[in-house]
């Protein structure tokens, strides 16, 4: 089942020593975002927190590191964001964006907001996690 895609497309920045997904989750809070998707972004982290398949806990990796990949849905009811980031010899790595991503210089991004969705998260029983839930 699918539903047209219309809505506004959001552009913004942050500076340096904002976290990443605090930042995402407030700009979602703020512009009342019911399904957000990230449709690029681009820029550089003084620090990373990536929680690896399979770990319970965040991993702290100390930069800088360029962002080459971020990607995620965001609403209201919450946020799954997934990255990948490359340090000063290119060596890339990635996992699910945590609390504590700091900005270096820059981030910016463009988020799509689709008004016809509504993502909401619930746990399953399957995974024990809380999974999106996707209404029309």
């Amino acid at each position: 089942m699918a539903a047209p895609i219309s809505g506004p497309v959001y552009a913004l920045r942050l500076t340096p020593g904002q976290d990443l997904r605090t930042a995402l989750a407030t700009f979602a809070q703020s512009h009342q975002l019911q399904a957000g998707v990230i449709l690029t972004a681009v820029g550089s982290l003084q620090q990373a927190a990536l929680r690896f398949a399979g770990a319970d806990a965040a991993t702290v990796l100390a930069g800088p590191f360029e962002i080459v990949s971020l990607v995620g849905t965001l609403s209201v009811h919450g946020l799954h964001l997934h990255g990948a980031v490359s340090g000063p010899t290119g060596e890339t790595i990635g996992g699910h964006i945590m609390a504590g991503c700091r900005v270096h210089t820059t981030v910016e991004l463009a988020i799509a907001d689709l008004p016809n969705y509504r993502f909401k998260r619930e746990i399953d029983p399957a995974t024990g996690y809380r999974e999106l839930v996707i209404d029309f």
